[in-house]
């Protein structure tokens, strides 16, 4: 294995270790996403001109699906706890079963999207390898996670 490919892992791994409890969910947001930048530029070995094209598509993405998760899945979350649908009538949860089904479809249209942008400015199998990246890089922060929590 290359350096190229090493050195971001070893930046991934070793930077969670020095988060400080103190840091802003935001602060540690960004930290991650300056390192899955760095991680998923080395694993696509993307061009000059591939970059430049490929960051905005995927950002805009990355930004628009968080927003559809985070929001509106919390909402969907926060009203089902247990409490509150022990008291939810059929018409509600029919209601809220509906909302979360156009959320699921919304995701769904905006990868299929995403993909088609993708496709204007990579090979498809660097899209391939740009999908198989993103787990790889969300089962090392996972890990990264669970360790670190075992260790407390």
């Amino acid at each position: 294995m290359n350096i190229k490919k090493i050195l971001p892992i070893l930046l991934l791994l070793s930077s969670f270790n020095f988060y400080a409890q103190s840091e802003s969910m935001k602060d540690k947001k960004e930290q991650i996403k300056a390192l899955k930048v760095a991680f998923l530029t080395t694993e696509l070995d993307l061009t000059t001109k591939e970059a430049e094209k490929f960051w905005p598509v995927y950002n805009t993405f990355d930004d628009k699906q968080f927003e559809i998760r985070h929001l509106k899945m919390k909402a969907y979350k926060q009203r089902m706890g247990e409490a509150d649908l022990n008291r939810m009538t059929e018409s509600q949860a029919v209601l809220l079963l509906t909302q979360m089904e156009n959320t699921d479809e919304e995701l769904f249209l905006l990868r299929k999207n995403y993909t088609k942008n993708l496709r204007k400015v990579l090979p498809a199998v660097k899209i391939i390898k740009l999908r198989i990246s993103e787990e790889g890089f969300n089962r090392k922060l996972l890990h990264q996670y669970r360790d670190r929590g075992n260790r407390k």
